[in-house]
């Protein structure tokens, strides 16, 4: 399944961007040569959230695993372009059903363990998948259930694999069918004859924006291949390095350089799921890590209770990413005078938006924290980084449509470049309205321009409705018209609201019928059981109103209600 257009193709192959080499060839590389290393390891805690004792598997092994669930979903009937939906926790599995969907041409479309039949419905009609692979539980929830009804109800899904103990009536279960003996040759005949190329998608993620449902972002080998370099360059990993990941592996914040990243430099992938601070912490002092991202508000609350960090060889672990919120100049001078460690400061989206901010570009960390170079400044040196300078960008004023070349004006960063991508999934009416006149993809997201020289970026809002919670983003529009299904509810807003530790959370400002009262605890009921709806996505506030905040032609000002859910915060 190729969707880059021909002549965007030949002009990044001209640019020296794009070339030949699949995911594949590069997980077959490291196979080839380094096979006694250890390239995937479980969460210690692993039996804590779904089935199994926890494994550390070599290159060789992963190798063995990834053929063997190959030829298991060759000899179900899956083939080259079907699209597989993927929901599985941060483990050995799958990273394993990643490689294995990718070694027939199948399309993975990776799912957050949180999402539920609300969501994963919408991916499923999106993409008409024909199959579903999952756990039996995921923490308390039966997922494997879950994916046998959604069967029911959807005519394109052929086959439901379930991994784990309780497989339910009607799914195949992947143990049973690993544990028994799995012929390899018409698998192996089979993807020989494929001719995968490094245009072709590997992955669906999915992303939310403006519009109330997600959007499907798909990606080749080669549209993933600078995102996912551009980080390992920054952080300066050497083949073998050990990568704690403590993101979910379905979007780019994990499957940019926790698994793409992994592939080119044939590092060690040691996995944690969920965020657990403990065994955090644990990970990081036992499996001797070289490289791992943490949110602002923990690396801040491991500044402040300073027991929490020792042990941990600060010799290896020299740079830590984050994003997602401001970072504080305090804590990124604090980690590098007290443990020598360089906080990178990245700015990044599922289409391709790729800052990062490091000592070797901006050597202020009081400018670090809050500044991004300017990718495809003209007149000016190169950056150290790479991808700050295969990026191109322009500032559009939302007001007159002019490109914004001064400082201190704030404008719509436009992006475009080999990590951008080329369409949102079975989405053309969308696809077409996010590019501009000049091939640059709209990102919503304002910044000015800083910086003596005009040479960097500064991050000042969102021009889209989107919530970030966690390094999550919500459509505001999506979580509005659920909560607007109430039976109590007559209109309905979301904003979010400062929090410490997530960035920001969800208050739904809502306008009850008359005679009617709502509380948040049956508000969340609601979404979760009727609805079905991720818990990521439920409101952590409500606030009654009189009337929703409307400016003269009607538009909700939510500037207002961001302000009042601020000072009740």
């Amino acid at each position: 399944m190729i969707l880059c257009q021909p002549e965007r193709i030949q002009q990044m192959v001209a640019a020296g961007h794009w070339g030949t080499r699949t995911l594949w060839d590069m997980f077959i590389t490291n196979v080839e040569r380094t096979p006694n290393q250890e390239a995937v390891i479980d969460p210690p805690n692993r039996e804590t959230f779904t089935d199994g004792a926890p494994r550390r598997l070599s290159w060789a092994a992963l190798f063995d695993e990834v053929e063997r669930l190959a030829a298991m979903f060759h000899r179900h009937g899956l083939r080259r372009d079907d699209v597989v939906i993927v929901q599985l926790p941060n483990g050995c599995e799958q990273v394993a059903t990643y490689l294995a969907c990718h070694r027939l041409g199948l399309v993975v479309s990776p799912l957050a363990a949180a999402y539920r039949e609300h969501e994963i419905g919408h991916a499923l009609r999106t993409t008409g998948a024909k199959s579903l692979v999952t756990s039996a539980r995921i923490g308390k929830h039966l997922h494997g259930e879950m994916m046998a009804a959604l069967r029911t109800s959807h005519p394109s899904v052929q086959t439901v694999f379930v991994f784990g103990d309780a497989v339910p009536p009607g799914t195949i279960g992947v143990a049973a069918e690993l544990a028994s003996a799995q012929p390899l040759g018409d698998m192996r005949v089979y993807a020989a004859g494929i001719g995968l190329s490094a245009d072709d998608v590997v992955t669906i993620c999915w992303t939310s924006g403006t519009e109330a449902d997600a959007k499907g972002v798909p990606r080749s080998s080669n549209e993933w291949y600078w995102q996912a370099k551009g980080t390992v360059d920054a952080v300066d990993v050497q083949p073998g390095a050990r990568l704690l990941n403590p993101f979910p592996l379905v979007n780019m914040g994990g499957m940019s350089w926790a698994f793409v990243g992994w592939l080119i430099k044939g590092a060690t992938l040691v996995q944690h799921h969920p965020f657990d601070l403990p065994v955090y912490l644990q990970q990081l002092r036992e499996e001797r890590i070289d490289y791992t991202v943490a949110p602002p508000a923990i690396l801040n609350l491991l500044l402040a209770k300073p027991e929490l960090l020792q042990g941990i060889d600060f010799q290896r672990l020299k740079r830590i990413g984050s994003g997602s919120a401001p970072l504080s100049p305090l804590m990124i001078d604090a980690f590098a005078q007290k443990y020598g460690v360089e906080v990178l400061n990245y700015f990044g989206s599922n289409e391709g938006a790729a800052l990062c901010g490091s000592a070797a570009d901006i050597a202020d960390a009081a400018d670090r924290a809050v500044l991004f170079p300017r990718p495809g400044l003209a007149g000016r040196p190169p950056w150290a980084l790479q991808i700050n300078n295969i990026v191109q960008t322009r500032l559009v004023s939302p007001d007159t449509g002019k490109d914004i070349t001064e400082p201190g004006q704030p404008g719509e960063m436009r992006i475009a470049g080999p990590t951008v991508l080329t369409c949102y999934y079975n989405a053309p009416e969308i696809s077409a309205r996010s590019f501009d006149e000049q091939g640059y993809f709209k990102t919503g997201d304002l910044f000015e321009i800083a910086g003596a020289d005009n040479q960097y970026l500064r991050f000042v809002g969102r021009l889209k409705d989107v919530v970030i919670r966690g390094g999550m983003k919500i459509s505001a529009e999506e979580v509005e018209m659920l909560v607007a299904s109430h039976p109590s509810v007559a209109e309905a807003a979301v904003v979010g609201y400062p929090d410490a530790m997530l960035g920001e959370k969800l208050c739904a400002c809502v306008v009850l019928k008359p005679g009617q009262s709502l509380d948040l605890p049956t508000l969340t009921a609601y979404l979760q059981d009727h609805k079905q709806v991720a818990a990521f996505k439920l409101p952590e506030r409500l606030m009654p109103v009189a009337a929703l905040p409307r400016n003269p032609v009607g538009k909700i000002l939510k500037r207002v209600l961001r302000d009042e859910a601020k000072s009740g915060a």
